[in-house]
């Protein structure tokens, strides 16, 4: 079961958008290996097709920190630097 959901909202500018994309796409299946990766899917907004967002449960915070200091999110940032016009993140417990 997991204990820790992380929302991740990922806003690309929008001449970016497909760069950011296609990156963000790239950490689906290595992400899902990672130990205490329970879910880990990216969803696209259909009125700001530039807004991006991650819906991930984990096992623990230990875990999910170590998957936020990985050589792929690493990867990812280096690839689209200047690209993001906006990052967030909500750790969050489900309650019901």
């Amino acid at each position: 079961m997991a204990n820790l959901t992380i929302v991740a909202n990922i806003k690309a500018k929008a001449d970016k958008m497909e760069l950011v994309k296609a990156e963000l796409l790239k950490l689906i299946d290595v992400t899902r290996a990672e130990e205490g990766c329970v879910q880990y899917d990216l969803h696209q907004d259909h009125e700001n097709p530039a807004h991006f967002m991650f819906f991930e449960n984990w096992e623990t915070r230990d875990l999910w920190q170590a998957h936020m200091g990985g050589q792929p999110l690493k990867d990812y940032l280096a690839a689209t630097d200047g690209a993001v016009e906006e990052f967030t993140v909500n750790e969050m417990t489900k309650i019901g």
